[in-house]
């Protein structure tokens, strides 16, 4: 796990001359790429959600794009469309931003059902299907989508077969006072995103990604992932609990944030941690429990107290 290891450390290092005091979070991003996942950014404006985006895709010397979704955005404006050539009298596809290493989808929940919808066999098939021809998407692909968590007027709530298609959640927060000091000399003139250079080759990320499957999970953790993916189904204050991907989704970001911290082995510390980011959004409160204030990360902080392990099992 030795390379895979210093790739992460070489690309977090240098993300965070732009993202001050973010590392985690960082480090988190990382996780779900190697895992070939997507991830939903929930955050207000301002926090640095794009610049985290584009100092990833410029560390790794890959191709990054922005969609500003608004409710007059359409399909085609994502994937790509049709147009005719009167010189050759024949159609040619122009590509939508879609095709791209890493797309970032600015406040996704203010465009239509429609046009989120059109992120769905992008997202989940890593192909896009115009005019009946079935594309590839470029390799690796990360789609990261943001919302703002206090403005709802005007909004398209994401679906949930859409949210479940999202590999976590995160949220990156207000900076420490220390680190928004550094962040504003660092300000002074130039922006840190203008001098970030490459540190990795981007074209490593396949060949990583096979590393991670490597990473070991004892059979007492796949019960344990399983035991708390089944009480959040059974749960008295959810409507709705995890689906069969969310437990994939935990197994696999479990191996991939071990293979990261230069371990090839998943310990209970890894699950736990992943929990919240993996499961909380493809669960659904009941109206009663909503009311009563219950989050979804309440009650998958009291499922992780109820769940037991038995670490002498661990192998």
């Amino acid at each position: 796990m030795t390379s895979l290891t210093q790739f992460a450390d070489r690309v977090v290092d240098n993300v965070e001359t732009v993202i001050i005091g973010k590392r985690k979070q960082i480090e988190l991003l990382l996780v779900a790429m190697l895992c070939q996942g997507h991830v939903l950014l929930e955050d207000v404006p301002g926090t640095g959600k794009t610049m985290l985006a584009r100092s990833i895709a410029a560390s790794m010397g890959i191709d990054f794009k922005r969609v500003q979704c608004t409710p007059d955005l359409l399909p085609n404006d994502i994937t790509g469309v049709d147009i005719f050539n009167q010189k050759t009298q024949s159609f040619q596809f122009q590509p939508g931003p879609v095709f791209v290493n890493i797309l970032l989808a600015d406040e996704i929940n203010r465009a239509t059902p429609r046009t989120q919808a059109a992120l769905l066999e992008a997202m989940q098939e890593r192909q896009v299907t115009t005019g009946g021809v079935t594309r590839p998407l470029p390799a690796p692909f990360l789609v990261l989508a943001t919302q703002n968590p206090i403005e709802y007027e005007g909004t398209f709530p994401l679906p949930e077969a859409q949210l479940d298609r999202f590999l976590m959640q995160l949220a990156l927060g207000y900076p420490a006072t220390e680190d928004e000091i550094q962040i504003l000399r660092n300000l002074r003139k130039a922006h840190p995103i203008e001098t970030v250079g490459q540190v990795v080759d981007g074209a490593d990320i396949p060949t990583l990604q096979d590393e991670v499957t490597d990473v070991h999970v004892d059979e007492s953790l796949e019960r344990y992932i399983l035991d708390i993916v089944e009480a959040t189904r059974d749960h008295s204050d959810l409507a709705l609990g995890a689906s069969p991907r969310g437990s994939l989704a935990l197994y696999k970001t479990s191996q991939a944030l071990a293979a990261v911290n230069q371990r090839d082995y998943v310990i209970p510390d890894d699950i736990k941690t992943l929990v919240p980011l993996t499961l909380a959004h493809r669960l659904i409160l009941k109206s009663g429990s909503e009311l009563r204030g219950r989050t979804a990360q309440g009650v998958l902080r009291d499922i992780l107290e109820q769940t037991d392990l038995d670490i002498g099992e661990l192998s």
